[in-house]
């Protein structure tokens, strides 16, 4: 069994509602790095801690299951109302209660994919609390994301010849980053999967990425995983429109270093967004760092790869720590 300093479940009061946390440090004192999971609702903490618990050699670790999700879901989140803001204010608010609990002035923060909504908002809003922000599966335009998302689809499907998907995805081209019904952008997600755009070496459909590691994980109990597909359909629903009307275009300029990990094949958030963004973006310190063998998870399709070079940008970004 690893000796940890630090090695714990609890439940913290965020604005008003209680959430989960998970904490792993191998010794107290150490900065902290906040990872901020995708989705909405779609908690990480089990696969972060089975594939970057070196990090914890260094960092006090704090996974984050949001409001509404994983272990931190209620049934009273169906009659709360919820934004990108919602989310944006619970993670200040962690912040400031992490800052607080392990007597520092700042946190890395790692957002993921959804989380990097949450994050880069964050990273504008209170760079004083931020000594650093780590990104992969980088969103910057909701319309244009699920737009060229799509599109990569029904390339892929007539490049390789395959009659079926092609007619299947004829008649669902989001607008505005919308799809027609729930159903459309499923069968979107699926082939995404399916032709390596989520990802990209182990091509597995949605069901079984999602619920398998789960069933194995200690992380959680049987008894929360259908608190966390509830969850995890209800927020991606009650929040869609909210972040596809997301756009980070004109945020040239932010007041912390920042380190972009990017799967090359990354199609959920493609890269060439992120990438033209990045390259206009201005700050202190900042690093893009690409996974030839990843699409939108590089931390875990290329986990060694994804922590050494993690530990390297931000040594160089705040010194060794």
């Amino acid at each position: 069994m690893e000796d940890y300093a630090i090695d714990r479940c609890e439940t913290v009061v965020v604005n008003g509602d209680r959430q989960n946390i998970r904490i792993r440090a191998r010794r107290e004192g150490s900065p902290v790095i906040l990872f901020i999971h995708g989705g909405p609702g779609v908690c990480d903490r089990h696969l972060v801690l089975a594939n970057q618990s070196g990090l914890a050699d260094k960092y006090t670790m704090v996974c984050w299951d949001q409001r509404g999700s994983g272990k931190s879901y209620t049934p009273d989140i169906k009659r709360q109302s919820l934004s990108v803001a919602t989310y944006v204010d619970d993670a200040e608010a962690l912040i400031d209660l992490l800052r607080v609990r392990f007597e520092t002035e700042k946190a890395v923060i790692a957002g993921h994919s959804w989380g990097t909504v949450i994050g880069t908002a964050l990273a504008a809003r209170c760079p004083e609390k931020i000594s650093a922000y780590i990104a992969q599966g980088m969103f910057i335009d909701g319309s244009e994301n699920e737009l060229l998302s799509y599109e990569f689809c029904l390339r892929e499907a007539e490049r390789i010849g395959d009659k079926k998907a092609v007619a299947r995805l004829a008649g669902i081209r989001p607008e505005n980053g919308r799809y027609p019904s729930d159903k459309a952008m499923m069968i979107q997600r699926d082939y995404l999967s399916k032709f390596g755009g989520g990802t990209y070496e182990k091509r597995e459909g949605m069901i079984k990425s999602l619920l398998l590691p789960l069933l194995r994980t200690p992380e959680y109990k049987l008894s929360d995983i259908p608190k966390y597909a509830q969850g995890g359909l209800y927020l991606s629903k009650a929040l869609w429109n909210d972040v596809v009307a997301v756009s980070y275009k004109d945020v040239c300029e932010l007041s912390v270093p920042v380190i972009v990990t990017q799967g090359r094949h990354d199609y959920n958030t493609p890269s060439e967004i992120a990438e033209a963004w990045f390259d206009r973006l201005h700050a202190p310190f900042k690093k893009w760092i690409w996974f030839e063998r990843s699409a939108h998870s590089p931390i875990f399709e290329e986990p060694e790869k994804w922590g050494a070079e993690v530990e390297l940008a931000l040594s160089e970004a705040l010194g060794d720590n």
